[in-house]
């Protein structure tokens, strides 16, 4: 089968690069695979980050895909419909997770699609963005009416999909695990290489926004600190802001937090993302709304616990008393008994085992069986 990736791809960042990138390998293995992306993705006043592109270098056997797409011009998504029509493949996989891509990626389906017969699907991080806009809906249903089918990588994004979709064609397929970063490495060499000397290191890590709860976060170490439960424990903050850092940065100064949080306020480029993740003894997600987190899937990757909260599919990944905590979304008490829980009772060895046995079923090989499924063909 010819299938051919339409989206963000290396050299463009972020957790969609890094899928696309990962899911054409193991696609690869068994069709053969082509990857277009964007040379603009998002108009700049739009961008609240510092810049695009992966600032890392090249990884190893990874070719920059070809720079086709500009994402807000109309005349552009018709060229490049033209283009994959004449590279003729069997099969378009879009990767959705906003629906400012919507008429984009539904413009460019339809045209490709026309007179042949390409099928589309579509793999979706969300359906009902978390920081909803005008046009959302409007959007997303147009791009939706030209996939043949969808995949979906957690129980909320499902229950959307069958609201506002029924009757679609679809496999419910989780998240596979980020294994592009490598593998882990001594945790007390991990730590010497950040300049890290405490003991006990938690891990917040990605984006900074509104959403994500970070200000909860740092509610509960406070709670931990007032506690007498904070000595020798550093919380990392470690991501670039797509909100005010200063609100960030003044709250921890106001609970007077001190050396138990250290920020690092930047993209992490790839081949330093395994440091963090191997210096930590658990990731914390204090998500106050999610559909899935790609960060726990990068978390497996390193065989390191999650503590998380009760929202979207983040408690499909991190088992409750298994392979991390699940406490409710916006409760900075709940949140400082999970961590101190977690300390006091030495559980993170045995969720570390328990991680590195739970991420088998995060396999590559069982989203592409689902994608040959869903178009009819084998390999």
């Amino acid at each position: 089968m010819k299938i051919l990736i339409v989206g963000t791809a290396f050299p463009l960042r972020g957790g969609i690069a890094h899928f696309n990138g990962l899911l054409a390998s193991h696609l690869a293995k068994r069709h053969i695979v082509e990857t277009i992306t964007f040379r603009r993705q998002y108009p700049s006043f739009l961008f609240p980050g510092t810049t695009q592109s992966e600032t890392g270098g090249t990884p190893p056997d990874v070719t920059p895909a070809p720079a086709l797409i500009d994402s807000i011009n109309p005349f552009n998504w018709i060229a490049v419909a033209r283009e994959i029509r004449r590279r003729g493949p069997d099969l378009l996989i879009f990767k959705y997770w906003l629906p400012f891509f919507g008429p984009c990626f539904g413009t460019i389906a339809k045209c490709a699609k026309r007179g042949t017969r390409t099928n589309v699907i579509f793999i979706c991080d969300n359906i009902v963005p978390h920081e909803r806009r005008p046009g959302d809906i409007l959007f997303t249903n147009y791009a939706f009416r030209q996939a043949d089918a969808f995949i979906v990588q957690s129980d909320a994004v499902e229950r959307d999909l069958l609201e506002r979709f029924p009757g679609r064609r679809y496999k419910k397929v989780p998240h596979p695990v980020y294994e592009n970063f490598g593998a882990r490495i001594d945790k007390d060499r991990a730590r010497a290489t950040l300049g890290i000397a405490a003991k006990k290191v938690l891990l917040y890590f990605g984006y900074v926004r509104p959403y994500k709860g970070v200000l909860v976060l740092l509610e509960a170490v406070k709670r931990l600190k007032d506690a007498g439960a904070a000595e020798d424990l550093v919380v990392l903050i470690v991501g670039e802001y797509y909100d005010d850092e200063s609100k960030y940065r003044g709250c921890a100064s106001e609970l007077a937090l001190g050396d138990s949080v250290r920020f690092v306020s930047e993209y992490v480029p790839n081949d330093q993302v395994g440091r963090y993740f191997s210096a930590a003894d658990a990731v914390v997600l204090p998500y106050l709304s999610a559909t899935q987190s790609g960060i726990a899937q990068i978390a497996y990757n390193f065989d390191t616990p999650v503590i998380a909260t009760e929202v979207g599919g983040l408690a499909e990944v991190a088992r409750d008393g298994v392979t991390g905590y699940v406490v409710p979304p916006n409760d900075p008490g709940a949140l400082a008994s999970a961590i101190r829980r977690f300390y006091d009772e030495g559980r993170g060895p045995a969720f570390s085992a328990n991680v590195a046995e739970e991420k088998k079923k995060y396999s590559w090989d069982r989203l592409v069986s689902s994608i040959e499924e869903l178009s009819g063909m084998s390999a």
